[in-house]
């Protein structure tokens, strides 16, 4: 049998460790300490990646000093309490067979008082392009103080039982800005020259080496060119990673991509952004060592992905972090030749850097598990006690998941669904622009309901009736919500029904999608939700040649995506798209092709002329059959939108819960 993988599974080694193969769990920002500390979420979190295979894992990252303090969830900085809770972790990971390193990351300039309740410390006391701060521009005394407290954060480590560190040299923070002409413009030795501007890193490496010893791997965080005029380029940042390398400073470089300068986005680049963001940079400072391995990472979503990066020669390592927050297991189904198994990530950040940015811990959309690994993690990989006769009414992402699950344990699953597809909303989502990777994860689930003998009935409708002499033993509604013509705005909440909305040219989003209508050559969408809904299908329109306004009442037209790090190329896409945004606007009604639209801030109003209006408002639930199910006694489950329009993560969590359960 052909290796599917050759390269991805060799073993690599760093230093004084060997990875079992070339997949890193790279850091990322968790937030789920507790008060500064890891607990049991943190541990079963990282366990769980540990479990699945991963060669390496990069723990998030601790400030080594309390100007350093960015969000809430970072650990405590310099303070030895951490060690035995991170012991905990290192030891389980370890004797999961991964290798455990610890990043360590200050952002100079750019970072947040309102956490650290401190000045932000800096090269030059430039601003802060993450809040409205300007920082403090360290003296010769504060830079030592800040190289001894990396050293110190490093012993910490060490004494945790981490095999190394990962030193955040990327995005211009504060390594970084010592490096570049554009935040350091100091005259003294640590500025000028690139000797001098490198003395900063060069200082905390030597002496972290000389603090713990040989048998500890430092690695280093860096990005590509800086996107500001003046700022260094990728061949400048090739030579900076070729003069610690050649200095025997760094074991490796992770190479990522984005920057807190204007292109913050690119950190971590969602589904607007093309795949393999990072691997063409990795590969340039890979031609510059010859020691050091270089890690590519950035969008890389796959195994094939990682496989073509390492066969190509771009890096000796890849981490696939989004794409290991949505499968834990990734490396072990690969390795067992079975990459169709492997739960695919979307891209759509709304559950991991979307929560971060909310401060809450992180989740993911397609694996609710994620977050709750402490409380779910081995109920889902233990069968069910007693097999039962299950079944799911309705085939969206909740009826779905819960079929999935329910099966997976060892129940006996009927999954029916009253249309000819599976997926509900998420079907229409991934038909609106640049959401195709969407259909990739509807295409898993229905992979997993076939190998797990769900028994699929497409097209059926069934009876409360029907259903209680069924002789079932669990019953789970999944019914969803369908989209109505209403129209209720949340700037307008005395008005339950939109003036005009029943006309003929009043359609929905799902009309539009599912093909059901033609909109004519001048489309008003009405964007109540903020969400991709509105945006998406103003976007699929245009797409299509229609002339496109969209009102919201909301400061942007697509507001909460903005949470998921998506506004600044979302917004270029709709001026692209010469979408036309009425934004802190409602639709007061609609008489025949004229719509009058009230802006709320100005205290306005303004007629426009359309041919048709597409509503994409507030869904209504689908409760008819949970109601009946009641009026008849039979036992049900109600989950997803069938018990109150939300988000699609929230389904997906609700059909984890409760099959866990059963």
């Amino acid at each position: 049998m052909t290796e599917p993988f050759p390269h991805l599974f060799q073993p690599l080694t760093i230093r004084h460790k060997t990875l079992r193969n070339r997949i890193v769990f790279g850091a990322h920002t968790a937030n789920m300490s507790v008060e500064g500390l890891p607990g049991d979420r943190h541990f079963a979190y990282y366990r769980e990646r540990a479990r699945g295979g991963v060669g390496m894992i990069v723990v998030e990252p601790v400030p080594p000093h309390q100007s350093g303090v960015l969000i809430r969830g970072n650990f405590r900085v310099q303070d030895d309490a951490t060690i035995a809770p991170f012991r905990r972790i290192t030891d389980a990971c370890h004797a999961e067979g991964a290798v455990m390193i610890h990043q360590i990351y200050h952002i100079g300039a750019n970072g947040d008082s309102d956490n650290s309740w401190h000045a932000n410390w800096s090269p030059s006391g430039t601003l802060s392009v993450y809040e409205a701060d300007g920082s403090h521009p360290m003296t010769e005394a504060e830079i030592e103080e800040m190289i001894e407290a990396f050293v110190g954060a490093a012993r910490r480590e060490q004494a945790s039982g981490f095999d190394g560190v990962e030193l955040f040299a990327a995005y211009n923070a504060l390594i970084d800005q010592f490096w570049s002409p554009i935040t350091n413009f100091r005259d003294d030795r640590w500025g000028g020259s690139l000797e001098n501007r490198l003395r900063f890193a060069v200082e905390i490496c030597r002496r972290v080496r000389k603090t713990c010893g040989e048998n500890f791997i430092i690695g280093m965080t860096i990005t590509g060119a800086e996107p500001a005029e003046g700022g260094l380029t990728l061949g400048d940042k090739a030579e900076i990673a070729a003069y610690l390398d050649g200095r025997g400073l760094v074991d490796y470089f992770a190479v990522s991509t984005g920057s807190y300068l204007v292109d913050y986005e690119r950190i971590v680049p969602g589904f607007l952004y093309g795949p393999m963001q990072g691997p063409a940079d990795a590969e340039a400072i890979r031609g510059a060592v010859r020691h050091a391995r270089i890690q590519a990472e950035s969008r890389i979503r796959t195994p094939a992905n990682a496989e073509a990066v390492l066969a190509k020669g771009q890096a000796d390592m890849v981490s696939l972090v989004r794409a290991q927050i949505a499968d834990p297991h990734l490396a072990n189904k690969a390795k067992a030749g079975r990459p169709e198994d492997v739960r695919p990530c979307i891209s759509c950040n709304q559950q991991c850097i979307g929560r971060r940015h909310r401060d809450y811990y992180i989740s993911c959309f397609v694996n609710p598990s994620v977050g709750h690994e402490w409380i779910w993690g081995e109920a889902e990989r233990t069968p069910a006690k007693e097999p039962k006769r299950v079944l799911v009414v309705g085939g969206g992402p909740a009826g779905m998941e819960a079929a999935r699950l329910a099966a997976e344990r060892g129940h006996r699953v009927t999954l029916v669904e009253r249309t000819g597809e599976l997926g509900g909303q998420l079907r229409l989502a991934a038909r609106q622009p640049e959401r195709h990777e969407i259909a990739d994860f509807l295409g898993w689930m229905e992979r997993q309901l076939g190998q797990l003998q769900v028994e699929v009935r497409r097209n059926t409708t069934l009876s409360a009736a029907e259903i209680a002499a069924g002789g079932f033993d669990e019953v789970i509604v999944a019914t969803g919500a369908n989209y109505t013509k209403d129209g209720v705005q949340r700037a307008l909440p005395h008005v339950r029904r939109m003036p005009g909305a029943d006309q003929d040219n009043v359609i929905t989003i799902a009309d539009v999608l599912e093909g059901r209508a033609k909109p004519g050559r001048r489309v008003l969408v009405v964007d109540d939700e903020g969400g991709w809904r509105g945006i998406g299908t103003a976007l699929f329109l245009a797409e299509r040649g229609h002339d496109v306004d969209i009102v919201t009442g909301l400061p942007t037209a697509g507001h909460r995506t903005l949470a998921n790090g998506m506004g600044g190329v979302l917004a270029r896409m709709v001026a692209n798209a010469k979408v036309t945004s009425h934004v802190r606007s409602a639709v007061l009604g609609i008489q025949g092709n004229a719509v009058t639209i009230r802006y709320l801030a100005a205290r306005s109003e303004r007629v426009v002329t359309v041919d048709t209006v597409v509503l994409a408002t507030m869904p209504t639930s689908e409760t008819a059959l949970a109601r009946d199910l009641a009026g008849l006694a039979v036992a049900h489950h109600a989950i997803g939108d069938g018990v109150a329009p939300r988000k699609g993560s929230l389904a997906l969590y609700e059909a984890r819960k409760l099959a866990a359960g059963l």
